[in-house]
């Protein structure tokens, strides 16, 4: 794919850089530029170029806007200790881009293409990666919507395709702390053959009232069950589970109605060279409850790309609270060897770190 740039007249100067990088907390500011792609049955991808971060003009018809097709990944982008830039594992946000793109009608953009697209816009503004002191990075958000100004349910004849950028934060300030859950009894996320596998903002969108309900718990996550049964765990408001056994198994709700975790994933792989056996399986909440109860359950952790690795601490609901296990042994070991990978500061015998520049 040829990317054409064009560089931003007015980039933001370096005192106010170095102000931003120190404290850039999460989705806040922006880098000086955005890629963008767009997609016609005519011309295929075309017109791939990096242009200076600005608002976007939209007809009010503009299909995404009423018929929420769309999709997007989550990833960043780390400095190591030497300067060099790198993200974590590209190829397989691009994948699961791939098969989002085909729940939701969209065409596919190809792995390489949008890996190089990734590559090209961290490039440009690689002078707005932070240091890796707290755990700081450089979030980037490749997105794809329905761009074609039609009122119809049909897909899109115009799609487009972005990528932005923002630093980030560490997600732990003061360090990692177990976070409370809410078990929601109202609402689910997915059915079996909707888009719960598919990253959309829809998916986000089914999440939001259940999750202002954990916060008015005083919860951090909200935890939803299946659709079915309202019995087995699913996954939480925007992070995947593991449950630690007391044999060493460690244990996560299958895929099918969830979405497939880059990090989750990388787990599962992890977890395995360390010599514990990894069960994906149906798992139902009073397994949770009884095996904590019995000691069963030595841990409970959580994972994503913002908070990479996170014990679990309380889960709560109008029924009760299942305490925390008392140990956070493995999820630490776990969380340090892939933070570890993503910094540099470990080795990566995976080989899932990609090298930008």
């Amino acid at each position: 794919m040829q990317i054409s740039t064009a560089a931003n007249p007015t980039p933001v100067d370096d005192a106010r850089l170095v102000e931003i990088l120190a404290n850039p907390g999460f989705g806040v500011h922006f880098t000086d530029h955005m890629l963008t792609v767009e997609w016609t049955p005519d011309a295929g991808w075309h017109d791939a170029r990096i242009t200076p971060y600005g608002p976007l003009t939209l007809d009010p018809a503009t299909a995404v806007l009423h018929y929420a097709q769309e999709t997007f990944e989550g990833m960043k982008a780390y400095r190591h200790d030497d300067g060099s830039i790198w993200t974590f594992r590209p190829e397989q946000n691009a994948a699961r881009m791939v098969r989002s793109s085909a729940r939701l009608a969209f065409p596919e953009l190809p792995v390489e293409d949008f890996v190089a697209c990734v590559d090209a816009l961290v490039e440009v503004d690689q002078r707005w990666v932070p240091d890796s002191e707290g755990e700081k990075s450089l979030y980037l958000r490749p997105f794809m919507f329905a761009s074609e100004k039609f009122l119809g349910v049909r897909p899109a004849q115009h799609v487009t395709f972005m990528v932005i950028a923002s630093p980030a934060g560490a997600y732990f300030k003061g360090g990692v702390k177990p976070v409370n859950l809410w078990l929601s009894e109202t609402f689910t996320r997915a059915g079996r053959g909707g888009m719960g596998a598919a990253k959309t903002g829809g998916n986000y969108a089914a999440s939001l009232a259940a999750q202002r309900e954990a916060i008015e718990q005083g919860c951090d996550q909200v935890v939803f069950l299946d659709d079915q049964e309202f019995r087995y765990i699913e996954e939480l408001g925007g992070m995947n589970l593991f449950f630690v056994h007391a044999d060493g198994r460690v244990v996560t709700p299958e895929t099918g109605t969830i979405l497939e975790g880059i990090t989750r994933a990388s787990i599962i792989e992890l977890a395995g060279k360390l010599g514990h056996a990894v069960e994906e399986r149906k798992f139902s909440i009073d397994e949770w409850r009884d095996g904590v109860a019995s000691g069963e359950i030595t841990e409970v952790f959580a994972c994503g790309t913002a908070a990479v690795v996170t014990p679990v601490g309380e889960l709560r609901s109008p029924h009760g609270v299942t305490p925390a296990p008392a140990s956070t042994e493995l999820t630490m070991r776990i969380r340090d060897a892939l933070v570890g990978m993503q910094f540099g500061r470990a080795e990566d015998t995976f080989g899932w770190m990609h090298r930008v520049c």
